[in-house]
């Protein structure tokens, strides 16, 4: 339970402290489902919650979180993700999810390195028997 509470509260920060240069929620439904979702730079983990997730810290390491729930329930749902990262130049590179479950909660988890600045087209699949449905979004990361 401690491990849910550092990650929660590592994200809830990194959301209210970057909604000056994202939306506090990035949120889209996409069929039945309310996809959040959000990237942030590795180095806003803390080491212990960095360490107990496996994510290597680096200022030019991003975090991919994605979370998918019921849109009438909001339960969290499991689903199977895949997805790319485009920059402008065209250069894709495939995410590997990785789902985190936690109580009720469940997140899946990627990281992305990139050179700074750098923008993003986002495209992931989510998939849950035979419902597919691609969340899309664009997002610049800096190294900080």
């Amino acid at each position: 339970m401690r491990r849910l509470s550092s990650f929660c509260v590592v994200m809830i920060f990194c959301s209210l402290f970057f909604s000056g240069a994202a939306q506090a929620e990035q949120k889209q439904v996409l069929g039945n489902w309310d996809v959040h979702y959000m990237v942030v730079n590795t180095t806003f983990l803390s080491p212990d919650v960095a360490s107990t997730y496996n994510i290597v810290r680096s200022k030019y390491s991003a975090l991919v979180n994605i979370s998918v729930l019921d849109s009438s329930s909001q339960q969290a749902q499991n689903a199977a993700l895949t997805g790319t990262a485009t920059n402008l130049l065209g250069v894709k590179k495939s995410l590997s999810f990785r789902k985190v479950e936690e109580g009720d909660a469940i997140y899946y988890l990627a990281t992305l390195s990139f050179d700074d600045p750098e923008t993003f087209r986002f495209a992931i699949d989510v998939q849950q028997g035979n419902a597919t449905r691609t969340l899309k979004f664009k997002q610049k990361l800096y190294a900080e």
